[in-house]
């Protein structure tokens, strides 16, 4: 068993607000996990990597991606044929990886693609990319936001939803997307229409809990963020209108918020008069409120994970890092911004191996120029190095 030390390191460790100076990660080649932590330089290394007093923080987890969606089309192109889906996709987790992100929670995926990539990368036929958690197809209404070609799978009661759930688990998927509500990329319907019920979303939660599985909701507007928090879901996916009520509960049950602030910044950045009104009208009317309650969540203790909605339009797959600033001009801390990540890995249920660098967990890393606790920005290094358990990938 041969193990690497990487010296001269400025560590963020994920979890404590501060920087380890002068520390040494030990990382057995063969598992890629860390072995040792320490001051200065560990005795027992068979080889030395220095770091140059670099700063290294844990790899990304974006807990909120779609990697089979086509980022320069209004809806995601999701009538693209199977081959034309995986080559995307494929090209997507290479460039996450690029950005920094380590490991995904794809949220919703055309034909399965998702869970067969990850099939892939459990084999090591797929290499340089995230770790992935699929989902599969979302579930949906009839008619909402969902109902797109080779997108959704449409239930329409809570026995429809046992079963597709059920099947969806059976498919390989490892969490579970339902949709609460309209939202910003499907024409007729609004971002506080109510979709699914939470009897049908009762249901989703029952089966995946049952399995050890979290469900993940869009729900942007109300009622449908409501009805989902009652439904006992894991995580509320964007909650741009999340109000009082909801936040109180969400304290109360447990569930984490997942803002993809990056997303809507975009749309209002990068759309307008390159994609169809309704489109734009809708997350132009929602940025004005969305980042105010996000911030009220979090100072309330609402937990909030780190997602992007990676793959809507002009929100591609190099972005993760670009929601950090934005989450600080909203009233985070750094910290509080960095933390998002660590919330994720614990949302994901893998926070015992992935999501902050310590002991016994996998050298998932990047290694920035500057001090991302003091200037934010420094995480959107463009030429950041990435190690994947202790596997320099880019």
């Amino acid at each position: 068993m041969t193990k690497t030390a990487y010296t001269n390191v400025n560590l963020f460790n994920g979890i404590d607000d501060k920087i380890q100076s002068n520390t040494t990660l030990v990382v057995d080649d063969e598992s890629g996990k860390i072995t040792k932590i320490c001051e200065g330089i560990a005795p027992e290394a068979d080889q030395t990597v220095d770091l140059q007093n670099k700063y290294v923080i844990p790899g990304l987890i974006n807990c909120h991606t779609h990697i089979i969606m086509d980022p320069l089309t209004p809806d995601g192109g999701s009538e693209s044929d199977v081959v034309s889906s995986t080559v995307r996709a494929v090209k997507h987790l290479h460039d996450l990886l690029k950005s920094g992100v380590t490991y995904i929670r794809e949220c919703g995926s055309t034909y399965n693609i998702d869970i067969a990539l990850n099939n892939l990368i459990k084999k090591n036929k797929l290499t340089k990319v995230p770790e992935i958690v699929p989902a599969g197809h979302p579930f949906s209404m009839t008619g909402g936001h969902g109902d797109l070609p080779n997108f959704g799978v449409l239930v329409d009661s809570p026995d429809e939803m046992r079963k597709a759930v059920r099947q969806g688990i059976k498919a390989g998927a490892k969490a579970i997307k339902v949709m609460a509500t309209g939202g910003v990329m499907t024409e007729n319907d609004s971002l506080d229409d109510p979709q699914l019920s939470e009897a049908e979303m009762h249901v989703a939660v029952e089966e995946a809990h049952h399995k050890g599985l979290t469900v993940a909701a869009h729900a942007e507007g109300n009622p449908g963020i409501l009805n989902a928090i009652k439904a006992g879901v894991d995580s509320i996916e964007h909650g741009f209108y999340v109000n009082d009520e909801e936040i109180k509960l969400m304290i109360e049950k447990g569930t984490y918020l997942t803002p993809t602030i990056v997303g809507a910044w975009a749309f209002i950045e990068y759309a307008p008069g390159k994609i169809p009104d309704w489109e734009m009208n809708k997350i132009a009317a929602a940025w004005k409120d969305l980042r105010g309650n996000i911030t009220k969540a979090k100072n309330a203790g609402v937990k909030i994970t780190l997602g992007t909605d990676a793959g809507t339009p002009f929100n591609d797959f190099t972005m993760t890092p670009e929601e950090l600033p934005l989450l600080v001009e909203q009233g985070f801390t750094n910290f509080e911004a960095l933390e998002t990540s660590y919330n994720s890995a614990k949302l994901l249920k893998i926070a015992d191996e992935y999501g902050s660098l310590e002991e016994g967990k996998y050298a998932d890393f990047l290694v920035l120029d500057e001090n991302p606790l003091e200037k934010i920005s420094a995480v959107v290094q463009k030429d950041k190095a990435v190690y994947k358990k202790g596997k320099r990938a880019y």
